[in-house]
């Protein structure tokens, strides 16, 4: 048996979102796709709404509360991570990138992520591809091919042939598991908040 660890990054920033409803549904997917191998898998969810006031004090000051580093801490020592946050303006949020921004680069090399994001409509679906893509990939993280968008009209049923928001969460994550399987992904990583040698 493999012990597991997921960690969600939800940047959703109403109660209840959404993107909060979207990062648990991929959250449980990719973990029952694990436990079909016998894995103890446990699933931590990263509420960056909670963290908001914290992220900007530590982009002013360079110094983590203890919220934040226990944050970017779960992210780091993960074996695969869920990223998800509403599309405004055609890209992620503010706050979501805030996040990534306090995070060092070298944190996430070769750590296996999912993709997702929301919004009102399909329109903003591409965003996944051409604004959070390219973030990942700077940070050397090995990024799932498939993502998942969910617009409003997502949440509901689909009888017109195309496949509906169930059905390309279990395919995404069945393909981030697998990623996750054979990720070689050194847990001996140096610590994002350790001062440099003088």
């Amino acid at each position: 048996m493999t012990a597991r660890t997921i960690a969600v990054i939800s940047a959703g920033l109403s109660k209840p979102s959404s993107t909060r409803m979207l990062a648990d549904r991929l959250g449980e997917s990719v973990a029952d796709q694990l436990r079909l191998d016998g894995d103890d898998v446990e699933v931590k969810v990263v509420e960056l709404r909670d963290l908001a006031q914290d992220i900007t004090n530590n982009l002013l000051t360079g110094f983590p509360s203890a919220a934040l580093a226990d944050a970017v801490e779960t992210v780091r020592a993960s074996d695969g991570l869920v990223a998800v946050t509403p599309i405004f303006s055609a890209s992620y949020s503010g706050l979501f990138k805030s996040f990534f921004d306090v995070i060092e680069p070298d944190a996430l090399r070769s750590l296996p992520v999912l993709l997702a994001a929301t919004g009102g409509t399909a329109r903003h679906s591409l965003a996944i591809d051409f604004a959070m893509r390219p973030l990942f990939s700077y940070l050397h993280a090995t990024v799932a091919s498939t993502g998942v968008f969910a617009a409003t009209d997502d949440w509901g049923a689909s009888d017109d042939g195309v496949a509906t928001l169930p059905d390309r969460i279990a395919k995404a994550a069945t393909e981030f598991a697998g990623l996750i399987r054979v990720s070689t992904r050194s847990k001996d990583i140096i610590d994002p908040w350790a001062l440099p040698p003088l």
